[in-house]
């Protein structure tokens, strides 16, 4: 009896915080679910499997991180050996045409880190995904778009812009951090006015990166992309910048002082329901500055993680509310219903689709 009464005692005082902290859903929630939704921001990677030419450092490969990602893309080493790395891909494609909300999934490539004289920096490198291997493999699937990823310093960058957007590439996508871009060097400006020559946007990570065994977070500072917003680059922050500081000041806040002076600038919501970052979701669908520029992505396969939980959400949501989204087996229609029962706009998961392929369903 006296374990009982101690465990119900717990049980009401945990309610009753509850009952006093509610804070319900961060805005309206829109009683229509969006459909027909363009997920911007999957990832797929790779071992080199099936002659795929990917590559994954040996640091990273050594670490515990290795093994997670593994198991979140829900595959391993032997099943990539059998099937190829190729096998990611078709394992999405299949799960998107299960969804009932999400229609495409814009598969990023991750191109490898390149030194000042255009060559392949080996030593550098903690993933490749190479941009010809992702292009080719995403036309054998009706769901997948492709993302090229064109390191700004190879000696062939522009040919190889050319040759992405003539394959079907919807955008372009940097990790400066690892990646070793710059997106403030004037060397690049040959690469951006071709960006703006082909309309092919940049999504660009921006904030603190920690997935990785090495970062520059310098490099994700959202200052930086003055410069190509300048020329006229359609630029997509990913993440809202929503991690770390430079020179002070909250990435976050870097980004958002941008968004008056440039309107090529937009940003994605990519992790934003995330636990260490969920805390600048309601500030971010709240400012003005972002009202019709934010974009719809999972950061797939991010959200096969308890990282990206409604159980995390127990002063938003009610207990029948998150009950019923963990039950949800497919992780698009989670993310989305996740996102939707918080109070994101039905707008921003129609706002992909617009962005990038100028039309909604």
């Amino acid at each position: 009896m006296g374990l009982l009464f101690v465990l119900l005692s717990i049980l009401g005082a945990v309610l009753l915080l509850r009952i006093l902290l509610w804070k319900g859903p961060i805005g309206p929630v829109s009683e229509r679910l969006p459909m027909g939704v363009v997920d911007m921001h999957c990832h797929t990677a790779g071992i080199g499997a099936g002659g795929s030419e990917a590559r994954i450092s040996e640091a990273l490969r050594g670490s515990w991180r290795f093994r997670v990602y593994l198991r979140i893309f829900g595959t391993s080493e032997k099943n990539l050996m059998a099937g190829g790395d190729r096998s990611l891909m078709e394992d999405i494609d299949r799960a998107i045409s299960d969804s009932e909300h999400v229609r495409s999934a814009v598969i990023l490539a991750m191109d490898a880190p390149h030194k000042d004289d255009g060559s392949l920096d080996l030593e550098a490198i903690e993933v490749w995904v190479p941009n010809r291997f992702v292009g080719e493999v995403v036309k054998d699937f009706p769901n997948l778009l492709f993302a090229a990823s064109v390191h700004p310093l190879r000696g062939d960058a522009l040919e190889e812009l050319e040759w992405s957007k003539a394959n079907g590439a919807v955008l372009v996508k940097w990790l400066p951090n690892i990646q070793n871009i710059d997106p403030s060097d004037e060397r690049l400006v040959p690469y951006y006015e071709k960006l703006v020559e082909l309309d092919l946007p940049l999504l660009t990570h921006t904030g603190h990166e920690d997935s990785f065994s090495r970062t520059d977070n310098c490099l994700g500072d959202p200052k930086l992309l003055e410069l190509p917003l300048r020329l006229g680059v359609r630029v997509i922050a990913a993440h809202v910048a929503s991690a770390g500081k430079n020179e002070g000041q909250c990435n976050v806040e870097r980004l958002l002082e941008m968004m008056p002076r440039f309107p090529n600038l937009v940003a994605d919501i990519s992790t934003l329901t995330q636990f260490n970052r969920k805390r600048f979701l309601p500030r971010v669908l709240a400012d003005e500055r972002l009202r019709g520029r934010l974009l719809y992505g999972t950061d797939y396969p991010l959200t096969n993680t308890p990282m990206v939980s409604p159980w995390l959400y127990p002063l938003r949501l009610t207990f029948g509310k998150m009950l019923r989204i963990s039950r949800v087996k497919n992780p698009w229609d989670r993310d989305v219903k996740l996102k939707t029962a918080l109070g994101v706009p039905v707008e921003v998961f129609e706002e992909s689709g617009r962005y990038l392929l100028g039309s909604w369903n």
